[in-house]
Protein backbone atom coordinates (compact mmCIF):
# COMPACT_ATOMS: atom_id res chain seq x y z
CA UNK A 1 0.00 0.00 0.00
CA UNK A 2 2.02 3.13 -1.53
CA UNK A 3 0.26 5.80 1.06
CA UNK A 4 1.48 8.51 -1.28
CA UNK A 5 -1.57 7.59 -3.49
CA UNK A 6 -3.48 9.16 -0.57
CA UNK A 7 -1.99 12.77 -1.07
CA UNK A 8 -4.38 15.22 -2.49
CA UNK A 9 -2.95 16.39 -5.41
CA UNK A 10 -2.63 12.90 -6.68
CA UNK A 11 -6.51 12.38 -5.48
CA UNK A 12 -7.57 15.49 -7.78
CA UNK A 13 -5.78 13.70 -10.72
CA UNK A 14 -7.02 10.08 -10.23
CA UNK A 15 -10.44 12.10 -10.20
CA UNK A 16 -9.82 14.61 -13.19
CA UNK A 17 -9.10 11.15 -15.21
CA UNK A 18 -12.00 8.71 -14.25
CA UNK A 19 -12.99 8.85 -17.65
CA UNK A 20 -9.84 9.01 -19.49
CA UNK A 21 -7.60 6.52 -21.60
CA UNK A 22 -6.09 4.10 -19.42
CA UNK A 23 -3.22 3.21 -22.24
CA UNK A 24 -3.10 6.81 -22.86
CA UNK A 25 -2.47 7.65 -19.71
CA UNK A 26 0.41 5.12 -18.95
CA UNK A 27 2.07 6.26 -21.96
CA UNK A 28 2.57 9.86 -20.98
CA UNK A 29 3.61 8.55 -17.68
CA UNK A 30 3.51 9.64 -13.91
CA UNK A 31 3.63 12.92 -13.31
CA UNK A 32 4.10 12.27 -9.54
CA UNK A 33 7.56 11.15 -8.64
CA UNK A 34 6.48 9.17 -5.53
CA UNK A 35 3.80 7.03 -7.35
CA UNK A 36 4.29 5.38 -10.94
CA UNK A 37 1.36 5.77 -13.94
CA UNK A 38 1.00 1.92 -13.42
CA UNK A 39 0.01 2.52 -9.63
CA UNK A 40 -2.12 5.56 -10.42
CA UNK A 41 -3.98 3.60 -13.68
CA UNK A 42 -4.82 0.51 -11.36
CA UNK A 43 -6.71 3.27 -8.45
CA UNK A 44 -8.58 4.85 -11.29
CA UNK A 45 -9.61 1.66 -12.66
CA UNK A 46 -10.82 -0.10 -9.44
CA UNK A 47 -12.41 3.41 -8.33
CA UNK A 48 -14.38 3.27 -11.94
CA UNK A 49 -15.89 -0.42 -11.00
CA UNK A 50 -16.81 1.06 -7.93
CA UNK A 51 -19.34 3.91 -9.44
CA UNK A 52 -21.82 1.55 -9.64
CA UNK A 53 -21.19 -1.26 -6.88
CA UNK A 54 -20.06 0.68 -4.09
CA UNK A 55 -21.34 3.97 -4.39
CA UNK A 56 -20.36 4.88 -0.74
CA UNK A 57 -16.99 4.39 -1.75
CA UNK A 58 -16.81 5.93 -5.05
CA UNK A 59 -17.97 9.27 -3.27
CA UNK A 60 -16.11 9.63 0.02
CA UNK A 61 -12.69 11.06 -0.59
CA UNK A 62 -9.72 8.97 0.29
CA UNK A 63 -10.52 5.92 -0.14
CA UNK A 64 -7.61 3.37 -0.83
CA UNK A 65 -8.69 0.76 -4.17
CA UNK A 66 -7.32 -2.29 -4.19
CA UNK A 67 -6.55 -4.51 -7.36
CA UNK A 68 -9.51 -5.25 -9.57
CA UNK A 69 -9.73 -8.77 -8.80
CA UNK A 70 -10.62 -7.61 -5.36
CA UNK A 71 -13.09 -5.09 -6.42
CA UNK A 72 -14.66 -8.01 -8.66
CA UNK A 73 -15.36 -10.40 -5.53
CA UNK A 74 -16.09 -7.72 -3.42
CA UNK A 75 -20.34 -8.11 -2.10
CA UNK A 76 -22.08 -4.83 -3.38
CA UNK A 77 -23.45 -2.09 -1.47
CA UNK A 78 -26.33 -3.60 -2.17
CA UNK A 79 -25.95 -7.45 -1.61
CA UNK A 80 -24.15 -6.36 2.27
CA UNK A 81 -27.08 -3.73 2.99
CA UNK A 82 -29.03 -6.73 2.10
CA UNK A 83 -27.17 -9.02 4.34
CA UNK A 84 -26.78 -6.95 7.34
CA UNK A 85 -30.89 -6.58 7.89
CA UNK A 86 -30.39 -10.77 8.15
CA UNK A 87 -28.82 -10.76 11.62
CA UNK A 88 -28.03 -8.92 14.40
CA UNK A 89 -26.71 -9.02 17.88
CA UNK A 90 -23.57 -7.83 19.96
CA UNK A 91 -20.46 -9.15 18.55
CA UNK A 92 -19.62 -10.75 14.67
CA UNK A 93 -16.41 -11.75 12.86
CA UNK A 94 -15.72 -12.17 9.55
CA UNK A 95 -12.95 -14.95 9.15
CA UNK A 96 -12.56 -13.85 5.39
CA UNK A 97 -12.71 -10.41 5.30
CA UNK A 98 -11.43 -8.94 2.14
CA UNK A 99 -12.33 -5.34 1.30
CA UNK A 100 -14.53 -5.33 3.99
CA UNK A 101 -18.11 -4.44 2.36
CA UNK A 102 -20.19 -6.73 4.06
CA UNK A 103 -17.67 -6.09 7.77
CA UNK A 104 -18.77 -2.04 7.04
CA UNK A 105 -22.53 -3.23 6.77
CA UNK A 106 -22.66 -5.15 9.49
CA UNK A 107 -21.21 -2.45 11.62
CA UNK A 108 -24.32 -0.58 11.78
CA UNK A 109 -25.91 -3.74 13.82
CA UNK A 110 -23.27 -4.76 15.91
CA UNK A 111 -21.71 -3.38 18.47
CA UNK A 112 -18.11 -5.10 17.81
CA UNK A 113 -17.61 -6.40 14.74
CA UNK A 114 -14.00 -8.13 14.05
CA UNK A 115 -12.62 -8.25 10.74
CA UNK A 116 -10.18 -10.62 9.29
CA UNK A 117 -8.46 -10.76 6.77
CA UNK A 118 -4.79 -12.80 5.85
CA UNK A 119 -3.65 -10.96 2.84
CA UNK A 120 -1.49 -8.39 4.68
CA UNK A 121 -1.47 -5.39 2.24
CA UNK A 122 -5.76 -5.73 1.82
CA UNK A 123 -6.04 -5.71 5.15
CA UNK A 124 -4.18 -2.11 5.63
CA UNK A 125 -6.07 -0.92 2.65
CA UNK A 126 -9.24 -2.27 4.57
CA UNK A 127 -8.46 -0.58 7.87
CA UNK A 128 -7.31 2.88 6.44
CA UNK A 129 -10.60 2.63 4.88
CA UNK A 130 -12.66 1.75 7.39
CA UNK A 131 -11.37 4.76 9.46
CA UNK A 132 -12.24 6.94 6.32
CA UNK A 133 -15.70 5.72 6.64
CA UNK A 134 -15.96 6.07 10.41
CA UNK A 135 -16.69 2.86 11.01
CA UNK A 136 -15.01 2.97 14.88
CA UNK A 137 -16.75 -0.16 15.75
CA UNK A 138 -14.20 -2.29 13.50
CA UNK A 139 -11.55 -4.35 14.98
CA UNK A 140 -9.32 -5.29 12.00
CA UNK A 141 -6.85 -8.26 11.99
CA UNK A 142 -4.36 -9.33 9.14
CA UNK A 143 -4.42 -13.22 10.02
CA UNK A 144 -6.87 -16.36 8.95
CA UNK A 145 -10.14 -15.59 10.41
CA UNK A 146 -9.84 -19.21 11.83
CA UNK A 147 -6.34 -19.31 13.37
CA UNK A 148 -7.59 -15.97 15.24
CA UNK A 149 -10.82 -17.94 16.65
CA UNK A 150 -8.96 -20.82 17.97
CA UNK A 151 -6.31 -18.74 19.48
CA UNK A 152 -8.83 -16.28 20.96
CA UNK A 153 -11.64 -18.74 21.36
CA UNK A 154 -13.52 -15.25 21.37
CA UNK A 155 -17.30 -16.75 21.44
CA UNK A 156 -19.56 -14.43 18.66
CA UNK A 157 -23.14 -14.04 17.88
CA UNK A 158 -22.87 -14.62 14.30
CA UNK A 159 -19.65 -15.94 12.22
CA UNK A 160 -19.61 -14.86 9.40
CA UNK A 161 -17.20 -16.16 6.00
CA UNK A 162 -17.03 -15.98 2.38
CA UNK A 163 -14.87 -18.53 1.49
CA UNK A 164 -12.66 -17.75 -1.51
CA UNK A 165 -13.29 -18.39 -4.93
CA UNK A 166 -10.60 -18.28 -6.79
CA UNK A 167 -7.57 -21.16 -6.88
CA UNK A 168 -3.96 -21.28 -6.06
CA UNK A 169 -3.67 -20.64 -9.63
CA UNK A 170 -5.98 -17.26 -9.75
CA UNK A 171 -8.55 -19.74 -11.56
CA UNK A 172 -12.54 -19.28 -10.76
CA UNK A 173 -13.29 -22.09 -8.65
CA UNK A 174 -17.16 -22.55 -7.44
CA UNK A 175 -17.96 -26.20 -5.59
CA UNK A 176 -17.36 -25.91 -1.48
CA UNK A 177 -14.60 -28.11 -1.12
CA UNK A 178 -12.50 -26.31 -4.07
CA UNK A 179 -13.28 -23.03 -2.10
CA UNK A 180 -10.97 -21.63 0.67
CA UNK A 181 -11.11 -22.29 3.29
CA UNK A 182 -12.93 -25.58 2.33
CA UNK A 183 -16.11 -25.34 4.67
CA UNK A 184 -16.71 -29.73 4.13
CA UNK A 185 -13.58 -29.84 6.31
CA UNK A 186 -13.57 -26.63 8.72
CA UNK A 187 -17.12 -26.11 8.96
CA UNK A 188 -16.95 -27.71 13.01
CA UNK A 189 -14.09 -25.88 13.76
CA UNK A 190 -16.67 -22.70 13.67
CA UNK A 191 -19.56 -24.11 15.89
CA UNK A 192 -17.38 -23.78 18.95
CA UNK A 193 -17.08 -20.05 18.53
CA UNK A 194 -20.92 -19.19 17.58
CA UNK A 195 -24.68 -20.67 17.68
CA UNK A 196 -25.06 -18.76 14.45
CA UNK A 197 -23.04 -18.81 10.99
CA UNK A 198 -24.00 -16.74 7.98
CA UNK A 199 -21.82 -18.37 4.56
CA UNK A 200 -21.79 -16.52 1.21
CA UNK A 201 -21.61 -19.08 -1.51
CA UNK A 202 -21.51 -18.77 -5.18
CA UNK A 203 -24.57 -18.95 -7.18
CA UNK A 204 -23.36 -21.48 -9.29
CA UNK A 205 -24.08 -24.15 -6.12
CA UNK A 206 -26.83 -26.77 -5.91
CA UNK A 207 -28.78 -25.27 -3.51
CA UNK A 208 -30.38 -29.06 -2.09
CA UNK A 209 -26.41 -30.51 -1.79
CA UNK A 210 -25.09 -27.99 -0.54
CA UNK A 211 -27.57 -27.92 2.44
CA UNK A 212 -26.66 -31.69 2.70
CA UNK A 213 -23.27 -30.65 2.84
CA UNK A 214 -23.48 -28.06 5.29
CA UNK A 215 -25.65 -29.27 7.62
CA UNK A 216 -28.38 -27.47 10.25
CA UNK A 217 -29.19 -25.06 7.54
CA UNK A 218 -31.51 -22.55 9.02
CA UNK A 219 -32.64 -20.80 5.65
CA UNK A 220 -31.45 -20.28 2.41
CA UNK A 221 -31.32 -16.73 0.76
CA UNK A 222 -31.31 -16.37 -3.01
CA UNK A 223 -30.20 -13.08 -3.80
CA UNK A 224 -30.93 -10.99 -7.23
CA UNK A 225 -30.62 -7.35 -8.17
CA UNK A 226 -32.02 -6.33 -11.30
CA UNK A 227 -33.12 -10.07 -11.91
CA UNK A 228 -29.23 -11.12 -11.56
CA UNK A 229 -28.39 -13.66 -9.76
CA UNK A 230 -25.58 -12.60 -7.36
CA UNK A 231 -25.55 -14.65 -4.22
CA UNK A 232 -26.60 -17.10 -2.51
CA UNK A 233 -26.88 -17.08 1.46
CA UNK A 234 -26.98 -19.89 3.58
CA UNK A 235 -27.92 -19.24 7.87
CA UNK A 236 -27.13 -22.13 10.12
CA UNK A 237 -28.06 -22.40 13.62
CA UNK A 238 -26.42 -25.25 15.73
CA UNK A 239 -28.16 -28.24 15.97
CA UNK A 240 -30.88 -26.94 13.46
CA UNK A 241 -32.83 -30.03 12.73
CA UNK A 242 -36.00 -27.95 10.94
CA UNK A 243 -36.58 -28.47 7.34
CA UNK A 244 -34.81 -25.08 5.01
CA UNK A 245 -36.22 -22.10 4.27
CA UNK A 246 -36.16 -20.62 1.14
CA UNK A 247 -36.05 -17.16 0.19
CA UNK A 248 -36.10 -15.18 -3.00
CA UNK A 249 -35.43 -11.81 -3.40
CA UNK A 250 -34.71 -9.41 -6.66
CA UNK A 251 -34.13 -5.84 -5.85
CA UNK A 252 -35.18 -3.70 -8.72
CA UNK A 253 -34.65 0.40 -8.79
CA UNK A 254 -38.70 0.57 -8.56
CA UNK A 255 -39.59 -2.55 -6.41
CA UNK A 256 -38.47 -5.97 -4.49
CA UNK A 257 -39.93 -8.83 -5.37
CA UNK A 258 -39.44 -11.86 -2.65
CA UNK A 259 -41.18 -15.32 -2.48
CA UNK A 260 -40.55 -17.75 0.61
CA UNK A 261 -41.57 -21.18 0.78
CA UNK A 262 -40.72 -24.13 3.16
CA UNK A 263 -38.43 -27.28 1.22
CA UNK A 264 -40.52 -29.99 0.72
CA UNK A 265 -42.23 -31.80 -1.87
CA UNK A 266 -46.13 -31.51 -0.91
CA UNK A 267 -47.28 -29.67 -3.85
CA UNK A 268 -48.22 -30.92 -7.53
CA UNK A 269 -47.97 -29.09 -10.40
CA UNK A 270 -50.67 -28.57 -12.93
CA UNK A 271 -49.77 -28.80 -16.66
CA UNK A 272 -51.96 -26.81 -19.39
CA UNK A 273 -51.50 -25.41 -22.83
CA UNK A 274 -50.95 -21.15 -22.90
CA UNK A 275 -54.05 -19.08 -21.16
CA UNK A 276 -54.46 -15.42 -21.19
CA UNK A 277 -51.67 -14.35 -19.44
CA UNK A 278 -47.90 -15.63 -19.43
CA UNK A 279 -45.65 -15.45 -16.18
CA UNK A 280 -41.74 -15.77 -16.28
CA UNK A 281 -40.20 -16.13 -13.04
CA UNK A 282 -37.29 -14.11 -12.28
CA UNK A 283 -34.00 -15.33 -11.50
CA UNK A 284 -34.03 -16.17 -7.80
CA UNK A 285 -37.37 -17.96 -8.44
CA UNK A 286 -35.56 -19.99 -10.75
CA UNK A 287 -32.22 -20.88 -9.15
CA UNK A 288 -34.50 -21.40 -5.73
CA UNK A 289 -36.50 -24.50 -8.30
CA UNK A 290 -39.45 -23.46 -6.28
CA UNK A 291 -41.71 -24.05 -9.29
CA UNK A 292 -44.00 -26.61 -7.20
CA UNK A 293 -44.95 -23.49 -4.31
CA UNK A 294 -45.24 -21.05 -7.33
CA UNK A 295 -47.79 -22.68 -8.85
CA UNK A 296 -49.75 -23.63 -6.01
CA UNK A 297 -49.36 -20.23 -4.28
CA UNK A 298 -50.73 -18.11 -7.18
CA UNK A 299 -53.17 -21.28 -9.03
CA UNK A 300 -50.88 -20.97 -11.90
CA UNK A 301 -50.43 -23.84 -14.78
CA UNK A 302 -46.82 -24.65 -16.03
CA UNK A 303 -46.20 -25.24 -19.35
CA UNK A 304 -44.23 -28.13 -19.53
CA UNK A 305 -41.51 -29.92 -17.04
CA UNK A 306 -38.78 -28.52 -17.97
CA UNK A 307 -40.12 -25.20 -19.57
CA UNK A 308 -40.25 -22.37 -16.60
CA UNK A 309 -43.36 -20.82 -17.55
CA UNK A 310 -46.32 -20.49 -16.03
CA UNK A 311 -49.75 -19.04 -17.63
CA UNK A 312 -53.46 -18.57 -15.99
CA UNK A 313 -56.49 -16.55 -17.34
CA UNK A 314 -56.97 -14.04 -14.13
CA UNK A 315 -54.22 -11.70 -13.99
CA UNK A 316 -52.44 -12.07 -10.45
CA UNK A 317 -49.08 -10.53 -8.95
CA UNK A 318 -46.15 -12.63 -9.33
CA UNK A 319 -42.07 -12.23 -9.08
CA UNK A 320 -41.16 -11.62 -12.34
CA UNK A 321 -42.67 -10.60 -15.14
CA UNK A 322 -46.01 -10.68 -16.66
CA UNK A 323 -47.68 -10.96 -20.46
CA UNK A 324 -50.47 -10.67 -22.11
CA UNK A 325 -50.86 -13.54 -24.79
CA UNK A 326 -51.53 -12.03 -27.91
CA UNK A 327 -51.21 -14.85 -30.45
CA UNK A 328 -49.19 -18.31 -30.34
CA UNK A 329 -47.65 -19.83 -33.72
CA UNK A 330 -45.77 -23.15 -34.10
CA UNK A 331 -41.81 -22.30 -35.15
CA UNK A 332 -42.01 -21.57 -38.64
CA UNK A 333 -39.50 -18.95 -39.87
CA UNK A 334 -42.14 -17.68 -42.78
CA UNK A 335 -45.07 -17.63 -40.35
CA UNK A 336 -43.36 -15.55 -37.75
CA UNK A 337 -42.25 -13.00 -40.11
CA UNK A 338 -45.82 -12.31 -41.40
CA UNK A 339 -47.08 -12.16 -37.61
CA UNK A 340 -45.07 -9.23 -36.91
CA UNK A 341 -45.42 -5.89 -37.94
CA UNK A 342 -41.80 -4.81 -37.40
CA UNK A 343 -38.54 -6.73 -37.71
CA UNK A 344 -37.94 -5.78 -33.72
CA UNK A 345 -38.44 -8.64 -30.30
CA UNK A 346 -37.30 -8.98 -27.16
CA UNK A 347 -36.63 -12.53 -27.66
CA UNK A 348 -37.07 -15.63 -24.37
CA UNK A 349 -35.57 -19.22 -24.65
CA UNK A 350 -37.29 -21.98 -22.29
CA UNK A 351 -36.52 -25.58 -22.63
CA UNK A 352 -36.04 -24.74 -26.97
CA UNK A 353 -33.35 -26.62 -29.03
CA UNK A 354 -31.79 -22.86 -30.30
CA UNK A 355 -30.19 -19.65 -28.37
CA UNK A 356 -31.41 -16.39 -29.14
CA UNK A 357 -28.41 -15.40 -31.28
CA UNK A 358 -29.68 -18.70 -33.43
CA UNK A 359 -32.71 -17.55 -33.81
CA UNK A 360 -32.18 -13.85 -34.17
CA UNK A 361 -29.83 -14.82 -37.12
CA UNK A 362 -32.03 -17.16 -38.74
CA UNK A 363 -34.89 -15.04 -38.58
CA UNK A 364 -33.53 -11.28 -38.71
CA UNK A 365 -35.19 -9.87 -35.86
CA UNK A 366 -33.54 -7.20 -34.19
CA UNK A 367 -33.75 -6.76 -30.25
CA UNK A 368 -36.24 -4.25 -28.57
CA UNK A 369 -39.87 -2.90 -29.94
CA UNK A 370 -42.61 -3.58 -27.33
CA UNK A 371 -43.45 -7.56 -28.82
CA UNK A 372 -42.13 -10.54 -26.46
CA UNK A 373 -41.28 -13.67 -28.24
CA UNK A 374 -40.96 -16.63 -25.89
CA UNK A 375 -39.91 -19.69 -28.18
CA UNK A 376 -40.36 -22.77 -25.99
CA UNK A 377 -41.63 -26.54 -25.90
CA UNK A 378 -44.97 -27.31 -24.97
CA UNK A 379 -46.88 -29.92 -22.95
CA UNK A 380 -46.86 -32.19 -26.31
CA UNK A 381 -43.18 -31.35 -26.92
CA UNK A 382 -44.06 -29.08 -29.93
CA UNK A 383 -41.33 -25.99 -30.32
CA UNK A 384 -44.17 -22.59 -30.32
CA UNK A 385 -43.79 -19.09 -29.94
CA UNK A 386 -45.91 -16.77 -27.86
CA UNK A 387 -46.23 -13.53 -29.06
CA UNK A 388 -46.65 -11.57 -26.18
CA UNK A 389 -47.19 -7.73 -24.57
CA UNK A 390 -45.69 -6.81 -21.25
CA UNK A 391 -48.20 -6.27 -18.78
Amino acid sequence: MNKSILHKDIQAFINTHLKSDSTKLILKGSPFAEVSIQEIVAQIEAKKKCENKLPTWFASKGIYYPNKLNIAQTSSEITANYKKDLIAGETLIDVTGGLGVDSSAFASKFNEVIHCEIDTELAEIAKHNFNVLKKSSIKQHAVNGLDYLKKTKKHCDWIYIDPSRRSDTKEKVFLLNQCQPDLTVHLDILWPYSNNILIKLSPLLDIKKTIDDLKFVKEVHCVAVENELKELLFLLEKDCTKTAKIKTININKNDIQKYDFQLDNKYNINYNFTLKYIYEPNVAILKSGGFKHISAHYNLFKLHPNTHIFTSNILVDFPGRRFKLTEKIPYNKKLLKRRLPTNKANITVRNFPETVVQIRKKTGLKEGGTQYLFFITNKEEKHVVLICEKV
